[in-house]
């Protein structure tokens, strides 16, 4: 009896705490991503300062006007607070049904796909469906690869080979190759790492194309009815969709080499998660507002979404989880995206200091769109060269009083 009482309540004890671990799991279970954003509301900015548009807007539109607009095809916005201060559409989306762009033209963002692949995954991470520094192999255990974890994928830091190449090597170049198929290879040809994970920085489309299979996994239901339900749903986001290759076809807007001859659709245009997201400037700007809401994304896993984690290399590029950044000390931080597939080029920047949304996508190739992160020198103290007082570019609104003060103070004997 001695040892028989303590031994019973152990087995007690023991058998209430596995009951509560059971208890735990189903619970986790039962949280959903989609119940969390249904409750969402986009949070509530300051109203725009009526002094801010007529001034602004003048170095906006020379901007666009001076450094866009010849040639561009595709959409252009500025926002402030989450106002459109500045829109502009142009060109064709499809000129086989000569179907032009305008602002409910979902365009193909390429790159910039990432950042909703990496807010799907941040959204599981919310609700306790994924860990980020747990072993991918957790979600993925069919793949080889060891010690790599889910933020190691998000921030580009694990090493895994980029499937792009597989075309020239081991894919024929005439097969569809997708997300499935991508583990299959790495595992079938044992390729190496490109490094230990963890131990540098190297961008890799195939990093998101397996992030986008642990959101299937985890939730049981294909990517592009995820992205539906977690994010272009909620947010409202009408004109955006993932395009897992079934929709490529003449009915949606076609990509453009610089020119202007269609880009035909290759055997790697199924694959999603690190591309593949057809949306407009105005869903992005939607997108952008939801993220400065602690209801869309908890406080928490936005600290680890903006901020960087390579310096193993001196300079002010950075990465953070699904999104570039541009740092410096004693500046503001930027945060963007840039995009390009086929023709397909964009940038989407968030310069959330300052509350300024930017956004440049194009369907005809140009590089014109990666040179909208320098307007953010208009707005705040941001890493970058401020564009000089030209009639090439515009006079900055804080600064215009001044230099007329100093142009004036010249002229005089």
């Amino acid at each position: 009896m001695i040892f028989g009482f303590p031994r019973f309540a152990t087995l007690l004890v023991f058998f209430f705490l596995v009951l509560g671990c059971q208890t735990k799991v189903k619970k986790t279970e039962k949280v959903s991503a989609k119940v969390l954003v249904n409750s969402f509301q986009f949070p509530k900015f300051n109203s725009v300062p009526k002094s801010f548009s007529p001034h602004y807007y003048d170095s906006i539109s020379a901007f666009y006007r001076n450094r866009i607009a010849e040639d561009f095809n595709g959409m252009f916005l500025i926002a402030k607070n989450g106002e459109i201060v500045y829109e502009r559409y142009k060109g064709f989306a499809n000129e086989k049904f000569n179907k032009r762009v305008d602002k409910h033209t979902p365009l193909h963002v390429a790159s910039i796909s990432k950042v909703v692949t990496a807010l799907i995954i941040c959204k599981l991470v919310d609700s306790n469906q994924v860990v980020l520094d747990k072993d991918i192999r957790s979600y993925l255990p069919e793949i080889m690869y060891e010690g790599i974890t889910v933020r190691m994928l998000l921030n580009h830091r694990s090493g895994i080979p980029y499937y792009g190449y597989f075309p020239y090597t081991i894919w024929p170049a005439t097969k569809n190759l997708t997300n499935q198929k991508i583990i299959q290879l790495l595992n079938q040809y044992k390729m190496p790492l490109y490094f230990p994970p963890n131990s540098q920085f190297s961008y890799c489309n195939t990093n998101y194309a397996l992030l986008a299979l642990i959101a299937e996994r985890v939730t049981q239901k294909k990517f592009p009815k995820i992205a539906k339900e977690f994010i272009f749903e909620p947010l409202g986001m009408t004109d955006s969709f993932i395009n897992d290759g079934r929709q490529n076809s003449d009915t949606i807007a076609r990509s453009y080499d610089s020119r202007n001859r269609l880009e035909p659709f290759t055997n790697l245009d199924g694959i999603y998660g690190d591309k593949n997201l057809y949306t407009t400037a105005r869903d992005l700007l939607k997108l952008d507002k939801a993220t400065y809401s602690n209801d869309f994304l908890s406080a928490s896993i936005k600290k680890e979404i903006f901020r960087g984690y390579s310096y193993e290399r001196k300079g002010k590029s950075n990465y953070g989880l699904g999104f570039r950044m541009r740092e410096d000390k004693g500046k503001s931080s930027l945060f963007f995206h840039t995009g390009w597939w086929h023709g397909n080029t964009g940038c989407y920047a968030s310069l959330r200091k300052d509350t300024i949304c930017m956004i440049i996508i194009s369907n005809h190739y140009t590089k014109k769109v990666f040179g909208i992160n320098r307007l953010s020198t208009l707005f705040g103290n941001y890493p970058y060269e401020p564009l000089i007082d030209t009639k090439e570019n515009f006079i900055k609104p804080n600064d215009a009083k001044s230099q007329m003060t100093e142009a004036i103070r010249k002229k005089k004997p």
